[in-house]
């Protein structure tokens, strides 16, 4: 098939969406396929020399305007271009095929309102949403994408996200395919993965048998790094613990929030890090107490390298868990003392060895191969569509 791939940037150092992308571009070309991508940025270095690469105008302006900008950009570039399906992973419209990796914008509205922990926070938090330009453009543009005179065949990427679409805008479940999303587990297929963790902790000062939980995110509100620093100051204090914090670079407001909770020894703030899997490698379990993610790439990460995971039911990959064995999904990531309960049961050696083992079976039911051979039928289904229509 000849396939068009629709993002802003695909450089996956940035985060799971383009790590995805590129990815699914790799194995794409190795079938054969004839790969487009339409972007703005990309990294060469991560593509396959067969993929053609078409640059779009870099959207200028607002926030709030550059995503209409880039979408109008790709729909003049797309058209009359001949592909037999074209396909978009955000804030686009006019595709043949919509995979959302962030899920749907009114519910991640609506969540995002949860992180405030009492509920006049949350009122005055939803005032300021109502006159909120970005939001509403944004609400706009959704309702174009999916309810607009070019509808799309939808992919949901959780099947908490399938039933978003058919409870915020009415979509029928015909028109709506679940397919996860997926991880290359041979990544973590390493060698010298023992080297690399002691390496790693020596950097970051720990100690080789210290247990490590990792927190990993570019939106450290969102993701619930503040519920989860108050969750370790309620560890017991002669337990051995660090907390890895991976991501993004501005950590000053949390380094302050773990000074005034007296846990800063048990903290490190390694912001940004392009060797991700050293960070993998070098922790024992991940903490991801989100209130709203589509799905959770870091989840099926760490799964596939045996940590057990502590996630929640806002996280869309935490229906692929089976707890407590391969880890814990929790309600409420204000609910400190059941997040730190959860985190004290994986400080225990043998627990923690067990839960890794099922962990890595957890990610092998789940393969990118899986995910792939869905989306292909997705895409055949959506090709056929359009030479229908």
């Amino acid at each position: 098939m000849n396939i068009a791939l629709c993002y802003q940037t695909v450089l996956p150092a940035r985060g799971g969406c383009e790590t995805y992308i590129a990815g699914l571009a790799r194995r794409l070309a190795a079938d054969g396929h004839e790969v487009h991508l339409y972007a703005c940025q990309w990294d060469t270095t991560a593509l396959p020399a067969t993929v053609c690469c078409h640059a779009l105008p870099v959207a200028a302006g607002p926030r709030f305007l550059r995503p209409w900008r880039f979408a109008a950009a790709c729909a003049r570039a797309l058209d009359g271009a001949g592909h037999d399906v074209s396909v978009g992973f955000d804030k686009i419209w006019g595709l043949d095929v919509m995979y959302p990796q962030g899920g749907l914008h009114a519910a991640s509205a609506e969540h995002n309102l949860l992180k405030y922990d009492n509920a006049l926070l949350r009122g005055l938090a939803r005032l300021a949403k109502a006159v909120d330009v970005a939001h509403w453009s944004y609400h706009r543009l959704e309702r174009r994408q999916y309810l607009g005179p070019d509808r799309p065949l939808v992919v949901a990427i959780s099947q908490m996200v399938g039933r978003q679409f058919e409870h915020y805008y009415g979509i029928e479940p015909s028109r709506v395919r679940v397919v996860p999303c997926a991880t290359d587990t041979n990544r973590f297929n390493r060698p010298d993965r023992p080297k690399l963790r002691l390496e790693w902790r020596r950097r970051c000062g720990i100690g080789s048998q210290d247990p490590v939980g990792l927190f990993i995110s570019m939106n450290y509100r969102l993701k619930g790094l503040a519920p989860l620093l108050h969750a370790v100051r309620r560890l017991p204090p002669g337990k051995r613990f660090r907390l890895l914090v991976v991501g993004n670079p501005k950590t000053e407001r949390y380094e302050r929030l773990a000074r005034r909770l007296g846990i800063a020894d048990r903290v490190s703030f390694v912001g940004p890090c392009r060797d991700i899997e050293r960070c993998y490698f070098a922790s024992d379990f991940l903490v991801h107490p989100t209130f709203y993610d589509a799905f959770s790439l870091v989840v099926l990460e760490a799964l596939a390298c045996g940590l057990p995971v502590i996630t929640t039911a806002n996280a869309g990959a935490s229906e692929l868990l089976h707890p407590p064995d391969d880890g814990y999904v929790i309600a409420d990531p204000h609910d400190h003392d059941l997040l730190a309960w959860c985190m004290l049961q994986l400080l225990d050696p043998e627990r923690r060895a067990a839960r890794a083992q099922a962990a890595r079976q957890a990610a092998s039911r789940w393969t990118f191969e899986d995910h792939y051979r869905q989306m292909l039928q997705v895409f055949a289904e959506a090709a056929a569509r359009k030479q229908a229509a």
